[in-house]
């Protein structure tokens, strides 16, 4: 437990106004989008009309919204706040043509990605840490861990196993079959930048692409390798340096800078992005830089 979490337990400890306010908004949550809070009744969630795998990672990511509203304005997190303020300001999430930065997206990495503190914590790893003491049960945590161990990564399009895609990874070669939660298929070659949730409870065999893909055209695959590679030239791990530049980037706002110097167009169930992060000339907004 990092020292903004050890923090916040004892804050918890001590009133429980946080642990009310939290039980109460996720209770509201949860009925208005009709998730259930247990996965072993996700049938429910089918009957409902919405994929199983994806309703549970919309559950966890709608509760650790609620969490984060909860804590993101106390002092103990200010430095989280003043990193997810800016950004908003920035990039404005939304969807093409307000934004290319999806909800989505900028969810995922404020909640799991962005790290702050001492102990470089993420508001994932104070949600584990301090879920006990708001009542969270076992099962949430679980998709929460999941979650928060998940990152964006740069895959080639394989082709279709029936309603599934088939996603392999650049640089480690890892196969995914995947569920894609906008409901893009695509085409085999094509490279996708994407976050990949992972199965559940030994109740599913597929992962879940959880944001809309971003499709990266203009480049091949031999190059945004390349680029990869580089990343991580004189890690003595360089499996562990991959999946830390992948997620953390080299400065808070590395992926969130290139998505939005990089975007080219869209469909209603993907973005088309351009260009190779260090390139500037090969960005078609790469004179709009705002990275330190």
């Amino acid at each position: 437990m990092g020292q903004i979490s050890r923090q916040l337990a004892a804050r918890f400890q001590r009133t429980g106004e946080q642990r009310n306010l939290l039980r109460h908004k996720a209770k509201n949550v949860r009925e208005s989008v009709q998730i259930p809070r247990d996965v072993k009744t996700i049938e429910q969630c089918v009957k409902s009309g919405m994929e199983p795998l994806h309703a549970a990672y919309v559950s966890m990511q709608n509760f650790v919204s609620l969490y984060s509203e909860a804590v993101s304005t106390l002092d103990e997190c200010d430095p989280y706040y003043q990193i997810i303020v800016k950004a908003e300001d920035e990039y404005v999430p939304g969807y093409p043509p307000m934004s290319p930065v999806t909800t989505s997206y900028f969810t995922s990495w404020a909640y799991f990605d962005v790290r702050f503190g001492p102990d470089s914590e993420t508001i994932g790893n104070c949600f584990l840490d301090t879920g006990s003491f708001l009542g969270v049960d076992g099962a949430m945590l679980e998709i929460a861990r999941r979650f928060q161990e998940s990152r964006m990564g740069i895959y080639e399009h394989q082709g279709m196993d029936g309603p599934r895609c088939l996603l392999r990874e650049l640089v480690t070669g890892k196969e995914f079959k995947c569920h894609v939660s906008s409901g893009y298929m695509g085409k085999a070659g094509e490279i996708w930048y994407v976050r990949l949730c992972p199965p559940l409870f030994d109740l599913f065999d597929y992962h879940l692409v959880f944001t809309t893909p971003y499709i990266l055209f203009n480049m091949t695959k031999d190059a945004w390798t390349a680029y990869l590679k580089k990343s991580v030239i004189g890690a003595n791990d360089q499996a562990q340096a991959l999946h830390d530049f992948l997620k953390y980037g080299p400065n808070p706002n590395h992926w969130n800078e290139f998505i939005f110097q990089a975007y080219h167009h869209h469909l209603s169930d993907a973005i088309f992005l351009a260009g190779l992060p260090d390139v500037r000339a090969s960005l078609p907004h790469g004179s709009l830089s705002r990275e330190p």
